[in-house]
């Protein structure tokens, strides 16, 4: 059985950084691309990174492009996000997501999700 523990998020000011990890257990996902969305209140769960297995290829929402960096290890199954320069309007769930193929940016694509991890940004 897949398990993501995800972990890192919490509350930072404006213009701080957090890293967000995901670690995957139950199968081991080096073939498969892996990508954070979130979800804010009211708002639609949304893209924000994804990351080729053999880590060659990443794609970025517009919104986090220059700010949040997405990598990973296969040697221990997970998968980071670093975001910088954080603003109030990045406040949301995150989830990582597991077992994509190619369209890193479409939810639909993942296999398995991740509980999900708060992060709050106060202005």
């Amino acid at each position: 059985q897949v398990h993501l523990v995800e972990s890192g998020g919490g509350l930072v000011q404006a213009g701080g950084s957090l890293r967000l990890s995901c670690a995957a257990s139950g199968r081991t996902f080096s073939s498969y691309g892996m990508g954070w969305f979130r979800q804010a209140p009211g708002k639609e769960r949304e893209f924000v990174a994804g990351i080729a297995g053999d880590g060659g290829r990443t794609a970025y929402t517009d919104a986090v492009k220059g700010r949040f960096t997405i990598s990973r290890d296969n040697a221990k199954n997970t998968v980071y996000l670093q975001m910088n320069s954080l603003k109030a309007e990045d406040t949301a769930v995150y989830y990582c997501a597991v077992g994509a193929m190619w369209r890193l940016w479409v939810a639909q694509e993942y296999q398995y999700w991740g509980q999900g991890t708060q992060v709050t940004v106060s202005s």
